[in-house]
């Protein structure tokens, strides 16, 4: 992961760069200027990208609608919110407001849960149809574009905006699950004002609770009240027996059971599921959100990669003729040196996850990348000075030739620390490795521990008992 994605405003800037991915899916942007600004800027690959997407969104005003849009964001979901409770105790009121104070506890049991029920069938099933018209019909999909339109009118950039992040939660495996956060906070509440509502009415007035049929058969009912009572009776809500489901008009005993089964029944199936979905969701948003950043490996970004390494000055990787082989570098005595690890990628392409996966989690936190430029080099080289670390870890694509600006950087680095030890990572092989050790044998750099294992390569010291 890069450091853009580290900074707060990752998840914007992202949208930001996606909508311009979009956008430029009609014609490319004119982007001379942008491509100057954002070079000049970070030396970070990814987050030229970034800088000139948000140069080019600025043009366009991306920016301002994305900024209106969050601003509205929460009054849209109030909105929303209060629209979904004024339903709620609407229903609550047409189960206990009837005026003759008669209640079919099933016709009230499927009034109050069918919807529920239906929804939440239609939530799971967008869990592994992500981008199917499942999570189109969530409080959450309606929340978003109710803010989108909103926020941008009808000649807004509102529609590439919900693209690109309906495109990122999509790619972070968090569409459902973002959309889940909101629609089952809002069910939640929704279900906890009408059992509110329920209760005071049969707390202070008198109802019959009953039910009817006309071609069912009255131990179907019995079934169904058993069934349906057996996961609330483990919460202590009472289920009605079958004297007592069978009874024409049950006593004032009875239908105390009713009211509390239908209540149990609510509470397990209705209110207490969307409880725990908005802890879930809410859960799994903390886990993934790292992951909303879009892909680098798409074609668009490639080619945007190769125009800013075209303006890049190019690199001398030929030999230097008659040059003499160089002595090793001595490093700082052990009086200068303070205990600490530096972990530095150096040189990397492009497209190679950073921190490597493979890193003791309490060293790839303090990891680094450079792309080899001479101020990435020499800020380093200033920390370096700075700190005297025992160690520094050069991780380094095995893949690619060593040059005489490798051996340069080395040296240099061995000058401020106790030792310089090299990680050959993603090795297509054995040779690639041993180009490296035979380079560092004719450069005088023999003594540096190089292997394209970590085991080998990383200190004892920092790796983890």
């Amino acid at each position: 992961m890069t450091n853009t994605a580290l900074r707060e405003s990752a998840f914007p800037d992202a949208v930001i760069t996606e909508a311009i991915r979009w956008t430029e899916q009609s014609g490319p942007l004119d982007d001379a200027q942008a491509l100057r600004i954002a070079a000049s800027r970070t030396a970070d690959a990814h987050g030229q990208i970034t800088e000139r997407a948000l140069q080019l969104g600025e043009r366009i005003g991306l920016q301002p609608e994305l900024a209106r849009a969050r601003q509205w964001a929460p009054w849209v979901l109030l909105a929303l919110v209060a629209l979904i409770v004024m339903a709620g105790l609407g229903l609550a009121g047409s189960v206990v407001g009837g005026g003759e104070r008669h209640i079919n506890v099933i016709v009230a049991l499927v009034s109050l849960l069918g919807l529920h029920a239906l929804t939440l069938l239609l939530w799971l099933a967008g869990l592994w149809m992500p981008l199917g018209s499942f999570n189109t019909a969530s409080l959450g999909w309606i929340w978003l574009s109710l803010t989108a339109r909103v926020a941008g009118g009808k000649r807004g950039q509102a529609p590439v905006l919900v693209r690109a992040t309906t495109g990122l939660l999509s790619r972070a495996k968090l569409l459902p699950w973002a959309f889940g956060l909101v629609s089952h906070g809002i069910w939640s509440l929704s279900f906890a004002v009408v059992l509110a509502a329920m209760l005071f009415a049969l707390a202070f007035r008198s109802y019959t609770l009953s039910w009817e049929t006309t071609i069912l058969d009255p131990d179907f009912f019995v079934r169904v009240v058993q069934v349906l009572g057996w996961a609330p009776a483990k919460l202590g809500f009472p289920v009605p027996d079958a004297a007592t489901v069978l009874a024409a008009t049950p006593g004032a005993a009875g239908q105390r059971t009713w009211a509390l089964w239908l209540t149990g029944c609510i509470v397990v199936y209705g209110l207490l599921p969307r409880v725990a979905l908005v802890l879930l969701s809410a859960f799994v948003w903390k886990r993934r959100r790292k992951a909303l950043q879009p892909d680098w490996r798409e074609p668009y970004y490639r080619k945007l990669l190769a125009r800013f390494a075209a303006l890049a000055p190019a690199a001398i990787v030929d030999a230097d003729p008659g040059r003499r082989r160089g002595a090793m570098p001595a490093g700082l005595p052990a009086s200068e040196l303070h205990e600490a690890l530096f972990v530095v990628g150096f040189e990397l392409p492009p497209d190679m996850p950073w921190p490597p996966a493979a890193l003791p989690a309490d060293v790839a936190t303090q990891a680094q990348r450079i792309d080899g430029s001479a101020p990435a080099r020499r800020a380093l080289l200033d920390q370096l000075a700075h700190t005297h670390p025992r160690t520094v870890l050069l991780v380094c694509h095995a893949a690619s030739s060593p040059d005489r600006g490798t051996e340069r950087f080395l040296r240099e680095v061995l000058a401020h620390c106790g030792e310089c030890r090299l990680w050959l990572a993603d090795a297509p092989g054995a040779s690639a490795t041993q180009r490296w050790l035979d380079w560092l044998r004719d450069t005088g750099l023999e003594s540096i521990t190089a292997s394209d294992r970590l085991g080998i390569a990383l200190p004892e010291s920092a790796i983890a008992p």
